[in-house]
């Protein structure tokens, strides 16, 4: 009898992209989606954040004391935090990004190993599948040549560099005939793609929708610098998803600088009036408490954000990574500050949510996800989560919703 291996997975969608990955390259192991069951279980983990460290210490430890199984750990965490884990003794093996495949062979590996490959590596797999989604995740890119001085993405999953365009439209083709209808591209720095191909973005996104069975494509997060000239005649494409997510981390014009970002705020907020009159609704990434932000750039950053058509948010409290500019960074700002602006931020982005789907009048085209406890869970074109009752099973369906009430914390229907 074959064992069995459960995979745990933390952090952005390019990780949910490669624990796919591992699970069809699987052929010497059977695949749990329950952890009980599990002999092994393979941690894909994030280090974007101290907190993200924590999370997947906590499961370690929660692993340990409930059962027997052999951890392996993989992901951006392999890279900060492996080797200190594996001579710990908590766990067995460690490998990068690259070594997935070679997943069947690692995992079998009797004595303690720490693997972690080559951070130039360029994916080729073709996945088949998605276990328990939807929707597919389609990697296309990998890395990053931004250098936030926040941030440590770039030094653990190396330079931006693009897959094959044939790789990801076959991809596409067979998992479009399996029956997915909708495309998340995802990546480290998705708008990068394309750099010394003489592609873009754009022009892949283009090559997509020709494929039969795509319904709708949607981005990770974009570079507002990314949203170029090219992008902006694809903004009426009826596969195109209503929603955009566009990384701000800040708006403060001071704060950027201090963050060497490359977006300007006057710029920025020019993007996004295009795009909300266009019918767009905009989610972006905030950090709150990066070290240098005052009460006077925390206003004007707030006033800033008020003045801004957003919709989504995708914020977190500043946190130190060390051998990153912005660790020796001052002044510090403290933590509980960080987080009281964390929610003042929270708070005027859920009321321009709220604002949004009041004001939006058509049809919502939804894909159901899911179903918890009496309602089936679905997003419609504007990434805003639907609860619906039903008789049928809806899960995995497209539905057309006509009528829906509107509620602060989500949209509710009957169908």
């Amino acid at each position: 009898m074959k064992k069995k291996v459960y995979f745990k997975t933390f952090g952005c969608r390019t990780n949910l992209y490669d624990s796919q990955v591992m699970m069809s390259a699987l052929n010497e192991f059977d695949i749990t989606e329950y952890e009980e069951e599990a002999d092994v279980v393979v941690i894909n983990s994030c280090t974007v954040t101290n907190g993200a460290d924590s999370h997947v210490r906590s499961y370690i430890s929660q692993v340990e004391s409930s059962s027997g199984a052999k951890i392996f750990l993989t992901g951006c965490g392999a890279h900060t935090k492996g080797e200190k884990l594996l001579e710990q003794g908590r766990v067995s093996g460690v490998f990068g990004q690259s070594e997935k495949l070679k997943i069947d062979e690692l995992l079998s590996k009797e004595e303690p190993f720490y693997e972690l490959g080559d951070l130039n590596y360029i994916d080729e797999s073709v996945v088949d599948d998605f276990v328990g989604k939807s929707r597919a995740f389609i990697k296309i890119q990998e890395g990053c040549n931004f250098r936030c001085s926040y941030c440590i993405i770039p030094y653990v999953r190396g330079d931006a560099r693009s897959m094959s365009e044939d790789k990801i439209l076959e991809q596409i083709a067979r998992l479009a005939r399996n029956g997915f209808g909708e495309f998340i591209l995802t990546g480290t720095n998705v708008g990068s793609y394309g750099q010394k191909t003489d592609s873009s973005i754009a022009a892949l996104m283009k090559k997509i929708s020709l494929i039969r069975g795509v319904r709708r494509i949607r981005l990770g997060s974009v570079e507002p610098i990314q949203i170029s000239d090219e992008f902006k005649e694809i903004l009426d494409e009826p596969w195109l998803e209503r929603h955009l997510h566009i990384a701000l981390q800040h708006t403060s014009p001071q704060m950027l600088k201090y963050m060497n970002r490359r977006n300007v705020y006057k710029q920025d907020r020019e993007l996004f009036e295009l795009l909300a009159g266009k019918g767009f609704a905009i989610g972006t990434d905030f950090i709150t408490g990066h070290p240098g932000e005052s009460k006077e750039l925390w206003d004007e950053a707030m006033k800033n954000v008020r003045d801004l058509p957003l919709t989504h948010l995708h914020a977190f409290t500043y946190s130190k990574r060390d051998n990153t500019p912005s660790a020796t960074m001052k002044p510090e700002v403290n933590g509980k500050l960080a987080k009281e602006r964390l929610h003042e931020l929270e708070a005027i982005v859920y009321e321009k949510n709220f604002a949004f789907r009041k004001a939006f009048r058509d049809s919502l085209d939804v894909l159901i996800e899911s179903q918890k406890d009496d309602y089936f869970v679905g997003y419609d074109q504007h990434f805003n989560k639907i609860l619906i009752e039903s008789d049928e099973d809806l899960v995995g369906n497209w539905v057309n919703i006509q009528k829906y009430e509107v509620k602060e914390e989500c949209n509710y229907a009957r169908f």
